[in-house]
């Protein structure tokens, strides 16, 4: 206590009193249900991590990427966005998973390295701001964010605590990304560029990157251990004569790797209809921003009004959604992705009729919601219908196939006119395709054969069939 106490002084004890129970009402938060003692908690701060490092470069970032090549009237930057940034990601990104999933040992050097290799990314963005060279930059930086993400899918599981389930502990690693990575980063990004600009803010990105690595390797050994993991995989074949199905109880004779584990009908559903909304989800980020551009050139104000909008309400959607999914009781996930996938696609319809910003930012609530808890609803189809071994391997495929579909909805979100109704009817009409396909798998159909519902709800595991084919002539 100081001799003379002042105003000033009252205001900085009682500020340091209050962030350090803060820090310590955090620290409890993270460390609850054993999660300490699981592993979770490392898992929790290395996520959070990736959470303030996408939302640092979306903001250093924001104005070259995604209002210079917004502009109407210059084409060549927008296709040159579309080309370099987004269509090689959508050729990487299926290739991704199987990659990861294959990784026997390294699993944490491997997520450390994603941090890592976007610090290199970031050192070179600030010395080459202004060049051509910003574009594969930007790609690389969203790739081995989504790598972090798929990895991060595969080791959960290993740090699971016993007295919470898996769905629980993505929700809340999602809500801990949310606040301590995106609002808190996000805010202190956006005050570096302000004060210092986008170099400012990529070498607060640098420091994030560096951090993430550290925490990563925090992360317990034991996720490294991968004996008898069954690599998960999305298509089904039956009884066929590509494949032979083999009993769990009688699969002791055939490696581990040699067998591969189908998805289960529940787990189908809420890949399709997750995929529908990520979308949506993945047309609004970048549609709106072209949109404000487009429509408010010279009003940066209005501009900065109608972002602010939408983006406030895909935040609120999004943390509602985590945090409903993470408390209530999902007996039936299949009925929830699909109520979920039929909400986005009526809200799309209502957008592309209405043609106003208020539907857009209602469009982007609803959409954030509702990927939330329809991703709470996979997560629950997949603990609850693979074997253990293959939980963390399906884990990897989702995510995927999710982060697959998140960059389909980017490209339209690019590609498409600014002009609410129209880029909403073109979306509207790919949601609605979504949502067929994901109605016929849980009437146990599908518009593409091998990937519908006309499957059990627990595949057995399958081994290739070796048995040379006879030609009949």
């Amino acid at each position: 206590m100081p001799r003379k106490l002042t105003v000033t002084r009252v205001a900085a004890m009682r500020s340091r009193e209050l962030t350090g129970k803060g820090i310590a009402t955090f620290q409890r938060a993270a460390k609850a249900d054993g999660a300490d003692k699981s592993g979770l908690t490392a898992l929790t701060y290395a996520t959070m991590a990736n959470f303030a490092s996408d939302a640092a470069i979306a903001v250093a970032l924001a104005n070259t990427l995604f209002f210079s090549a917004a502009t109407g009237e210059d084409k060549t930057k927008v296709a040159l966005y579309l080309v370099i940034t987004i269509a090689p990601f959508a050729l990487i990104a299926p290739l991704v998973g199987p990659m990861l999933d294959r990784l026997q040992h390294g699993r944490r050097i491997a997520l450390a390295s994603s941090f890592l290799l976007r610090t290199v990314l970031a050192v070179v963005l600030v010395f080459n701001f202004d060049s051509w060279i910003l574009y594969p930059a930007a790609l690389g930086m969203l790739v081995f964010s989504k790598s972090f993400a798929v990895l991060k899918s595969a080791v959960t599981p290993r740090v699971l605590p016993p007295e919470i389930d898996l769905v629980r502990v993505n929700s809340r690693l999602t809500v801990f990304g949310l606040i301590g990575g995106t609002i808190v980063a996000g805010g202190i990004a956006a005050g570096i560029a302000f004060l210092a600009g986008s170099p400012g803010a990529l070498w607060f990105v640098v420091a994030i990157t560096v951090f993430g690595a550290y925490l990563s390797m925090r992360i317990p050994a034991w996720v490294e251990v991968t004996e008898g993991e069954v690599p998960a995989t999305l298509s089904y074949h039956g009884d066929d004569a590509e494949t032979e199905v083999i009993r769990r109880s009688g699969s002791a004779d055939t490696p581990p790797k040699a067998r591969r584990q189908p998805l289960g009908k529940a787990v189908i559903i809420g890949l399709w209809g997750n995929g529908t909304i990520r979308v949506l989800t993945g047309f609004l980020t970048l549609y709106v921003a072209f949109v404000a551009k487009a429509q408010t050139e010279h009003e940066p104000i209005k501009q900065a009004a109608m972002l602010g909008l939408v983006g406030a309400a895909a935040a609120i959607g999004n943390f509602s959604g985590n945090a409903a999914g993470a408390r209530i009781k999902l007996g039936r996930p299949a009925i929830v992705v699909l109520r979920c996938t039929t909400s986005v696609t009526v809200i799309a319809i209502v957008a592309a009729v209405t043609d106003s910003l208020l539907t857009a930012a209602l469009a982007a609530l609803v959409a954030s919601g509702a990927s939330a808890l329809a991703k709470v609803s996979l997560d629950a189809s997949l603990q609850s219908d693979l074997p253990p071994e293959s939980i963390a391997s399906g884990f990897g495929r989702s995510e995927t196939v999710l982060q697959l579909c998140w960059v389909l909805g980017g490209t339209l979100g690019v590609l498409l006119p600014t002009e609410f109704w129209l880029g909403f009817t073109v979306v509207s009409v790919v949601l609605t395709i979504g949502l067929v396909q994901t109605y016929l798998t849980y009437r146990g159909k599908s518009l593409l054969p091998g990937f519908g519902g006309n499957r059990p709800d627990h595949a057995e595991q399958e081994i290739p069939d070796i048995t040379p084919r006879q030609n009949v002539s």
